[in-house]
C-alpha cells in the first residue's frame, strides 16, 4: 500500500477566515485537491511537532495549536498570547516540551511550554533582541526571522534579518529559560532569514534575504559550548537575474538529499543537491516559478513533483522535477489561493 500525505498550506486571511488550508496529495500526478479549511487568521506559518502529533500556526493574537488527526485533519487543542506583535516563525524543541516564536516586528523570541496534549502551558521566556544594524531600508533594528533548535537538542538559533546576525542560545530543558551563548555573524544588510539543519545535524544552512545566498556551516558541542564554522557560501541566483531578487524559501527535501530556495523578484526556484558527508551544496538548477513572490517552496516527498506558493499572484504553481536533466516542467494548470505562505506535508 502506497504511502498517503496531506498538505498545510497557511495564508493570510484578507476577507477570509481560513488561514490554513488541508489539501489530500496526489502524489503520481504532483497534484493537491482540497481536503478542508480551517478557521483562524492571518496564518504566516506553521510547523508540526517532531512527534507528528501536533501542528503549531501564528495566528493575529498569539499561536494556536491542533491535533493532527489520523486522516490529516485538524482539531483545535488550544491557544496562547504570545505577549507581543504578531509572530512570523514558530519551531518546537525535539522532545516537544517547547515551542518557540519568532517575532518579526518586535525583535522578539517568546518560549511557551507544551503539555503532552499539545495545549499550551503559558509563558516560560521572553527575549528581546537589542541594537542597531545598518540604516538601510528595513535593516535598522532587530527582525528575529527564524529560531530553529540543534538537532541534539542543545541550542536554540535565532536568526535577526534586521542585525545580520544569529544568536545562539542554551535551553534549560526545565524552565524553558534561554541563555545567549554565541553570535554568528553574517555579511552586513545580506539579512539572515531561515535555518535548516542537516539530516545528522552536523551542518547548519542559512539564506540571506537581501544578498541571495545561502551560508554553510559545520556544528558540533564541544563540553557545552556550540562551535559553529562557516564552510560554503552558496548563491540562490543565476548569473543573469532580476535586480530586485530576495531570496525567500529554505526547504530540505523528505530524504535530506535536497534543498530548495525561492527568489521573489527573479519569482524563480533553485535546487541543490547535498553531499551529506561534507554539508556542501551542489546547484542543480535556478529556474522560474510561473508566480509571482515564490514565499515557499516545497519538493513532493519522493521528489518527483514540486510546488511553489506564490504569494503576490495567490497561487499554487506545480511542476515535474527531473533530477537527471536537472530540469522542472510545469504540470497542469495553477491553484489559486489567496496569499499562501508557507506548506507542509504530513504522512498520514
Amino acid at each position: 500500500m502506497k504511502d498517503k500525505y496531506v498538505a498545510y498550506v497557511s495564508t493570510y486571511t484578507q476577507g477570509d477566515d481560513h488561514g490554513i488550508t488541508i489539501y489530500d496529495v496526489d502524489m503520481e500526478n504532483g497534484r493537491f485537491t482540497l481536503k478542508d479549511r480551517v478557521k483562524i487568521t492571518n496564518s504566516s506559518y506553521v510547523t508540526i511537532s517532531h512527534n507528528r502529533k501536533f501542528l503549531y500556526s501564528i495566528t493575529d493574537f498569539g499561536v494556536e495549536g491542533y491535533k493532527i488527526e489520523a486522516d490529516g485533519s485538524l482539531t483545535i487543542v488550544g491557544n496562547s498570547t504570545i505577549n507581543g506583535m504578531r509572530g512570523c516563525y514558530l519551531s518546537t524543541d525535539y522532545e516537544d516540551r517547547f515551542l518557540f516564536v519568532a517575532g518579526y516586528h518586535d525583535g522578539k523570541i517568546t518560549v511557551l511550554k507544551l503539555k503532552e496534549d499539545g495545549s499550551f502551558d503559558g509563558i516560560c521566556d521572553e527575549i528581546f533582541h537589542k541594537g542597531w544594524g545598518n540604516i538601510a531600508e528595513r535593516n535598522f533594528r532587530p527582525h528575529v526571522n527564524c529560531v530553529k533548535m540543534t538537532r541534539d537538542n542543545k541550542y536554540l538559533c535565532a536568526a535577526d534579518l534586521g542585525m545580520d546576525y544569529t544568536d545562539v542560545y542554551s535551553v534549560d530543558h526545565t524552565t524553558g529559560k534561554l541563555k545567549l551563548l554565541d553570535i554568528i555573524h553574517s555579511e552586513q544588510e545580506s539579512a539572515p532569514r531561515h535555518i535548516k539543519f542537516s539530516k545528522d545535524g552536523r551542518y547548519m544552512y542559512i539564506v540571506h534575504e537581501l544578498k541571495n545566498y545561502i551560508d554553510v556551516y559545520s556544528y558540533e558541542d564541544k563540553n557545552g559550548a556550540p562551535e559553529f564554522e562557516k564552510i560554503q557560501t552558496i548563491s540562490t541566483l543565476n548569473d543573469y537575474h532580476a535586480s530586485n531578487a530576495a531570496a525567500s524559501a529554505l526547504s530540505l527535501s523528505y530524504d535530506f538529499n535536497y534543498m530548495l530556495s525561492s527568489n521573489a523578484g527573479d519569482n524563480s526556484v533553485v535546487m541543490y543537491e547535498i553531499d551529506n558527508e561534507t554539508g556542501m551544496l551542489d546547484k542543480m538548477f535556478c529556474l522560474p516559478i510561473s508566480g509571482d513572490y515564490p514565499k515557499d517552496v516545497a519538493l513532493f516527498p519522493d521528489n518527483r513533483h514540486l510546488v511553489s506558493l506564490n504569494h503576490e499572484s495567490d497561487t499554487l504553481t506545480f511542476f515535474t522535477v527531473d533530477i537527471e536533466k536537472k530540469l522542472i516542467v510545469m504540470n497542469q494548470k495553477e491553484i489559486k489561493v489567496e496569499k499562501p505562505n508557507c506548506i507542509i506535508f504530513h504522512k498520514l
